[in-house]
């Protein structure tokens, strides 16, 4: 579990396909200080898991079923990504329970760079409007932002300290983000689901 708030830009340093997995080596400094082997990062969103490390890298492996539903595919040597530990116990939740569950990829549409902040606006196909609301949350390559509009697109406010402490200033429009919905909506939108597939035929045998 981590909260969307981003500790770290790292630099891919290796990424290479060895059989069916994808073996990749991140360059970092800070978050290494107490990395164990098997703890989970997120990178730029994605939950992976630190296979072996040392002090200015680590090492993690990337299944086929992350690769089909991430961006990985498409980076490469000096990619620069968002990098954040999972969160402990003690942890003060800064931004909102983000898990590191990739749900889909959104376009960039447009990108205003003002004095000290950046908008950033996001091309918001049909089928994924009734997982946002407006002030709501949303992880955009890890990094927990709130929705300050809604309409064709998603348009979010970043303020000076996000711009930055994170990789946000690489992108530009048409360039593609990991996004993952608000995992509390993500259930309440479910169990609404659920609820109006209810029949009364349903609710009889339920009894």
């Amino acid at each position: 579990m981590f909260t969307g708030i981003i500790e770290e830009v790292g630099k891919i340093n290796q990424i290479k396909k060895q059989g069916d997995t994808t073996f990749m080596t991140i360059g970092c400094s800070l978050i290494t200080e107490d990395m164990h082997i098997g703890d989970s990062i997120s990178v730029n969103g994605v939950c992976l898991t630190v296979t072996s490390f040392t002090e200015s890298s680590f090492d993690v492996d990337i299944v086929e079923g992350t690769s089909a539903v991430t961006l990985f595919k498409s980076m490469k040597h000096g990619t620069r990504v968002n990098l954040e530990r999972a969160l402990l116990p003690t942890t003060r939740l800064g931004g909102h329970f983000v898990s590191g569950h990739v749900d889909t990829h959104l376009v960039i549409d447009n990108i205003r760079h003002l004095q000290k902040t950046m908008v950033v606006r996001l091309r918001l196909p049909n089928a994924f409007r009734s997982n946002v609301i407006p002030k709501g949350s949303i992880a955009v390559n890890g990094i927990s932002l709130t929705i300050f509009k809604l309409d064709t697109c998603i348009e979010l406010h970043i303020i000076p300290e996000t711009v930055r402490s994170t990789m946000l200033t690489d992108l530009k429009a048409g360039d593609k983000v990991h996004i993952e919905f608000d995992m509390l909506g993500k259930y309440i939108l479910n169990s609404q689901k659920e609820a109006s597939a209810l029949t009364l035929s349903k609710l009889e045998m339920m009894l």
